[in-house]
């Protein structure tokens, strides 16, 4: 294959129906035929990256490799492609327009007039052409029409012309609702999104229509005539019981083959015929407990559901942390009960910290599965201090400046580090891979593969133990103290002895999980779940 070739995958009607999963299937499908695939997200936001954005309203933040925080969409990416996403995969207008800023103020456009053709659109194209693959997938974020992204469509347009139009397929995702009222299909709005399209300059070569159940012909039909194409190019993407099931489902309707006839790519019929994803078809049903005060949308700890779907287990209930903040404790005992395991997950802020420790304590005294991430981690650390070491008062510097126990502080403090010439600058999170070192006789030895490893992590705080060694034992077996579990410059893992499962972590095993390779954290808190719910 010479040129490089472009798939562009752009979306219709409104947004949320799915462009991500799509184009993450997509490449899952291309590289089953042995392709090299890499991706490009762009989201038009002026953000420049999705550091301070709020999970609530935007889903959560994907930590990569190399320490960028970007739109979960990028975790799509992983978990199908199977390869770590970099900052270069994630394209948003915030970076954009800085660097075109920056170059206007250095003098490098030489006195031109600075406007949006030829320069913004310069820039982007850039951009695009930085990752060099043999494919490249560009998701580009939002609606056709919305105002941001014209930009962005008006460059891949562009490069199309410039790089040659028989090396892109554009392929448009659209939802068609289905009217009850009626009994049909309403097409319309599909054909107002490609003519929107068109006026941009791009025919769609391909249009995905989502439905909540299997569209008719007709309809199908009437989107290829407005559309302007073929009908073997107008694909129906049903709803269906997981994500994981899409790769399948588009290879049943030929999309690798039709992909491959546009763009001029090797086939394979025998390998197209026998594509499938590692991924689990039955799964159990076992109730877990993901405690949050992150509640406005599921996508908010994303990875972490999907880590608990790729283990072969029904998606945990999100539990608002601030109703388990108001409980008597009594009652929280019974609602906590039909639980046989817990998660706190990573955040940040004060509110509903109380809610979160108190569902901890349960975990710690009734013997149930709980694992800890990032927040999590250090919330265990709290909890033991005040209710097993009788710190009253115990706390984190984050939530409470003055705590007579600061038994998590930030890196900074902790380590004197204001005068030094090192990388924890005050306040500074600390983002991306980090080398970690597992302690011998521990839980966590015997979970992974390997003794030394590279986790990601996003965080400002960290176990303050040197200041509490009557909190803490490396390696112990004594189980009146917390044991450390992993190390790196900072404590990475505690975990007690005479607990099941009783893991804190301070990084995000979450963001590693892949189709067929769940982090492997994830499948032993399953186990003991399991056993757990056997038991009670």
């Amino acid at each position: 294959m010479s040129a490089k070739k472009y798939i562009i995958v752009t979306g219709g009607v409104l947004s949320g129906i799915g462009k991500g999963v799509t184009s993450a299937a997509i490449g899952r499908l291309l590289k089953e035929f042995g392709l090299e695939v890499n991706s490009l997200k762009i989201d038009p936001y002026l953000n420049v990256d999705a550091g301070n954005m709020n999970p609530n309203q935007h889903g959560e933040i994907f930590v990569t490799e190399d320490g960028y925080e970007a739109d979960l969409d990028l975790g799509h990416y992983e978990r199908f492609l199977g390869i770590d996403m970099k900052r270069f995969n994630n394209m948003t207008a915030g970076q954009v327009y800085k660097s075109v800023i920056e170059k206007e103020r250095e003098g490098k456009y030489l006195g031109a007039t600075v406007q949006m053709v030829p320069h913004v659109t310069g820039r982007i194209k850039e951009r695009i052409e930085e990752i060099d693959s043999e494919i490249l997938l560009v998701e580009v974020g939002g609606t056709v029409g919305d105002i941001e992204g014209e930009i962005f469509l008006e460059a891949v347009r562009e490069l199309s012309f410039e790089k040659g139009r028989e090396n892109f397929l554009f392929i448009h995702v659209t939802f068609v609702p289905y009217l009850n009222v009626t009994n049909e299909f309403k097409t319309k709005p599909t054909q107002q999104s490609i003519q929107l399209l068109r006026r941009i300059g791009i025919q769609p070569d391909m249009i995905l229509v989502r439905t909540e159940k299997e569209i008719d012909l007709p309809s199908l039909e009437k989107i290829a005539l407005f559309g302007g194409v073929p009908l073997e190019f107008v694909i129906n993407l049903p709803d269906l019981n997981n994500v994981y099931e899409v790769p399948e489902e588009l290879n049943k309707k030929n999309l690798p083959f039709l992909i491959s006839n546009k763009l001029g790519l090797p086939t394979n019929k025998s390998c197209r015929e026998n594509i499938k994803l590692k991924s689990p078809k039955t799964f159990k049903n076992l109730r877990i407990a993901l405690i949050s005060k992150y509640t406005g949308t599921d996508d908010a700890h994303k990875s972490i559901m999907e880590s608990i779907f790729l283990s072969g287990v029904n998606r945990p209930d999100i539990i608002n942390a601030d109703e388990l903040e108001e409980m008597e404790e009594e009652n929280l005992k019974i609602f906590l009960k039909k639980y046989s395991g817990i998660i706190i997950p990573g955040g940040f802020g004060k509110r509903a910290i109380e809610g979160k420790i108190k569902a901890i304590k349960y975990a710690r005294e009734h013997k149930v599965p709980i694992l800890g991430i990032s927040l999590g981690m250090q919330l265990m650390v709290i909890e033991f201090a005040r209710n097993v070491k009788g710190l009253v008062g115990a706390n984190s510097t984050e939530f409470d400046e003055n705590t007579p126990y600061p038994v998590v502080d930030l890196i900074e403090k902790i380590y004197n580090l204001s005068n030094k010439d090192n990388e924890y600058e005050y306040n500074k999170m600390r983002l991306g891979a980090h080398k970690i070192d597992i302690l011998p006789n521990t839980k966590l030895y015997n979970i992974y593969p390997e003794n030394t490893i590279f986790e990601r992590h996003r965080h400002k705080h960290v176990v303050n133990y040197e200041k509490f060694p009557e909190i803490f034992e490396k390696s112990t077996n004594n189980f009146d103290k917390i044991t450390i579990a992993a190390m790196s410059d900072f404590v990475e893992a505690i975990e007690l002895k005479n607990h099941p499962f009783f893991i804190g972590v301070q990084y995000h095993p979450e963001f590693k999980s892949k189709v067929g390779k769940p982090h492997p954290l994830f499948p032993a808190f399953i186990e003991a779940v399991e056993n757990y719910s056997k038991d009670n």
